[in-house]
Order: C-alpha cells, then structure tokens, then sequence
C-alpha cells in the first residue's frame, strides 16, 4: 500500500480515536500530510481538521541576533494561514501560560504582535524569572514544549478549531523532550482526547514507546476506559521496500515489547526510575500473554525467580501508584534490586536480540 492507502483507510475507519507507533523515518510526517490532502473539503479545498506536525514546528525560527551580540534574540514566526487567529492568543496570553504550566517552566515569554494585529504574533520574547529585562534562548526541548503549548491553545479558538472539527491529526508531539517532559505531554494529549473523541476523530502517531505505551494503557486498560476501548484503533506504521502496512499489536506483540525491552536496557545503563517499573510489567503481560497466561507471577516463575510472588508484588504496588505520573522518582534500591534481577533473568531466558536504534 502506499502512504496515501494508509491515509484513505484511515478516514474510512469508525473508531474516533486512532493511536499509531512506527518507528523515526517510517512516514508519519508524510501521512500526516497524505491524510490532509484525503480529508480536504472536495467542494472548496479547504483542511476539514487541525494538524500539529514538524511543518507546525518549523514555522518557529530562532533571530539570534549576532549582529548586536544577542541582545535581541528572540523566536520568529514564519507567516501561515494561522496568524489570523493569533489575536486570541495575544489578548489571552494566560492560554498559552495555562497548557504551559503542566510542565513548570523555567521561563517566562512574551508575544511581540505585528504592528497591524491582524497580521498576527511576529515573534516571541523568552526571559527568565529572575530577570525579565534580558531577553535569552530556550533549549531545544523548552522550545519543543513551547511550541506545543502555543498549538493546545490555537485549539481552542473559535474560526479555527470550530470550523476545521472532523479531526485532530498529533504528529509525534515529544521530539527533543527528556523522559520527565514526554510524560508530562502524555497527559496533555489524553486532555484532548477526553475533550474531544465524542464529536472528532483524534489521530496520534508517535515513535516514543513510553508515550505510546501511557496512552494505550489509559484508553484500554486505564479508570476510564470504558469510554474509551471500543473506540480505539491501535496500529504499528511499517514501510517495508517502500510499501505501506498498519498492523495490529496482536499480529506485533513481540514488535510491542522487545521495544520495552530496549528502552529498559537503555535505562539500566543510565539511570532508573519508577516509572521503568510500570513498563517492566507490561513487557512480562505480554510475555505471559503470549503463553495464554493471565498475569505476570507465571513469566517470573518461568525466568527462575525464587521468590516470583514477592517479586509481582514489588513490580504491581508500584504500577497500580500511577508510576508514570511520578516519573522524576528514583527507583528505591530495594525495587531496584528486584528489577535488575527480574530484567537480567527475563534477558537470559529468552535471548531477546535487543539491538540499538
């Protein structure tokens, strides 16, 4: 199939709300784009969604102002069929403030509006807390989340999001994000879906296992997903020689979890925390699914854990504490202990090839 078949199935579907993985490089951008042009208003032309994609964030471009040794560094806006809404955003800068605070910023902004208004915002001004005299650069994955921020609140302006309502197409909203920070933005992108996956279709990609995990959980697994489960389309993206496939994790259960597996071997190298745990337990549930079984005391008993019930008791009251939510948490020795044990023992039973990527 090509990107435009993925795109055209897509808009075919029932279900409202469709999360997708696929790894870096495999076409998400590009569907987001194909899906675009598939749902354009066939009388006039016209986007009948609202997108958020690398388009949306290459329309942010640092003045770094070398001329004057930075004095008036500052982040531009290239001009797009946005600006005319960006008035809302300027009379009500609290809009971006208010998505902005979730993640504690250690910035303040301000929105430097063309000198017509109706032009829209020109550029944005960053100064710290301390000093708001001095104007400074964020890091990429400050920008990454102000950038964010900035579209969660164009949502919620009348004319657009209002007019252009069939959907909402999040393209991969965590690039340049640190661990604490994707957390965070899956939180957000669960905001969206309650508020909105009765009247749209919501559509999410994303090559950040842990976020895609979180949002599989909570729309399958989670308090409220009763609303949610029958709703929900999930898919692995795949571009195989050029040709296009969304498969499903039930045909992709090891694709599912030799990822988790990758990003915990990543982490026992570096730095653990407790939310490693929540995914350690998912891994062993589809492990033990795999087999027909229905919980993880079977997969530690099979790896040769001694004491396998201890063990799930340990890995559950940390995943049934909202662990991801508490991200920024070390792991206490003692879980860590367990965990290096449990993950050791899992690696040398199955001979899982975990390979960089």
């Amino acid at each position: 199939m090509s990107i435009e078949d993925i795109a055209e199935q897509l808009k075919k579907m029932g279900e409202n709300i469709v999360l997708i993985y696929a790894f870096n490089a495999t076409g998400k951008t590009r569907l987001s784009v194909a899906y675009k042009n598939a749902t354009k208003n066939s009388d006039n032309g016209q986007h009948t969604g609202v997108y958020y994609n690398a388009f949306s964030e290459d329309l942010f471009v640092w003045d770094n102002d070398e001329d004057n040794g930075g004095a008036n560094i500052k982040l531009n806006i290239l001009p797009s069929s946005l600006n005319r809404f960006h008035s809302f955003l300027y009379e009500n800068p609290d809009a971006v403030m208010d998505k902005l605070a979730m993640y504690s910023p250690k910035f303040n902004f301000k929105l430097n509006p063309y000198e017509n208004l109706e032009n829209g915002i020109e550029s944005i001004t960053f100064v710290t807390n301390d000093d708001e005299d001095v104007p400074i650069k964020i890091s990429r994955g400050e920008e990454r989340i102000f950038v964010w921020c900035f579209f969660l609140a164009l949502l919620e302006v009348d004319g657009w999001s209002n007019t252009q309502d069939a959907h909402i197409f999040i393209d991969d909203p965590v690039s340049s994000l640190d661990e604490h920070n994707i957390y965070v933005t899956a939180e957000t992108v669960f905001q969206q879906i309650e508020r909105h996956y009765l009247k749209k279709k919501i559509i999410i990609t994303t090559h950040h296992i842990g976020l895609f995990s979180i949002l599989v959980d909570r729309l399958k697994k989670g308090e409220k997903s009763d609303r949610y489960k029958n709703l929900t389309k999930i898919f692995f993206l795949k571009n195989i020689g050029g040709a296009y496939a969304l498969g499903t994790p039930r045909n992709s259960v090891f694709l599912f979890h030799l990822h988790l597996l990758q990003i915990l071997e990543e982490a026992s190298r570096d730095q653990l925390y407790t939310h490693h745990v929540v995914m350690l337990r998912q891994a062993l549930e589809n492990i033990a699914s795999f087999f027909g079984r229905g919980n993880i005391g079977y997969t530690l008993a099979q790896i040769g854990i001694e004491d396998h019930e201890n063990a799930a008791n340990v890995i559950n009251s940390l995943s049934h504490k909202d662990a991801y939510y508490y991200q920024s948490d070390l792991m206490p020795p003692a879980v860590e202990a367990v965990f290096r044990d449990v993950f050791a023992k899992l690696l040398e039973k199955y001979k899982f090839a975990l390979h960089a990527g």
